[in-house]
């Protein structure tokens, strides 16, 4: 009788050697954010025009982002699309944690409906990690806690 020979269950697509997840490029980590709640901090030298990471979650419509963040001051959904969104609330990306300021060290970027975080400037080791939001939901209601130099005082 022939041997059947099992075929190995594929595997997951492997971490990097550090152990995060490979769209995540450098180290960071969330932390209690002097900005506001929690944020995303360098945990290693971060070199300019380089990509820090991503943010994953779950898509759903436009419509049902508006829907969710109706209301709320924090949310962690990012329009990738006309008709599509993120929501990273249950994701376990450090990024997710990004806040807004009104002077960056890095920017959001919408690539192959992936959210992208790039260094504008070389960040250190324990430097908060932001972004502008540019348009948010809150549609100027909101007062901009980022503290940088002409801020504009509003989200």
């Amino acid at each position: 009788m022939p041997q059947l020979r099992r075929t190995p269950a594929p595997t997951p697509k492997p971490a990097a050697p550090t152990g995060r997840p490979t769209y995540q490029k450098f180290d960071v980590v969330a932390r209690k954010s002097g900005i506001d709640g929690f944020g995303a901090f360098a945990a290693e030298a971060i070199p300019p025009h380089r990509k820090i990471g991503e943010i994953r979650g779950e898509s759903i419509s436009v419509s049902e982002a508006r829907r969710r963040a109706a209301g709320k001051a924090r949310i962690m959904i990012v329009e990738v699309s006309e008709k599509k969104a993120i929501d990273a609330s249950q994701s376990s990306d450090p990024m997710r944690f990004t806040n807004h300021s009104c002077a960056p060290n890095a920017r959001l970027q919408i690539r192959d409906g992936r959210v992208e975080f790039y260094a504008l400037q070389p960040i250190a080791p324990g430097d908060e990690i932001t972004v502008n939001y540019g348009e948010t939901h809150h549609e100027g209601t909101l007062a901009c806690r980022c503290g940088a130099p002409g801020c504009v005082g509003w989200l």
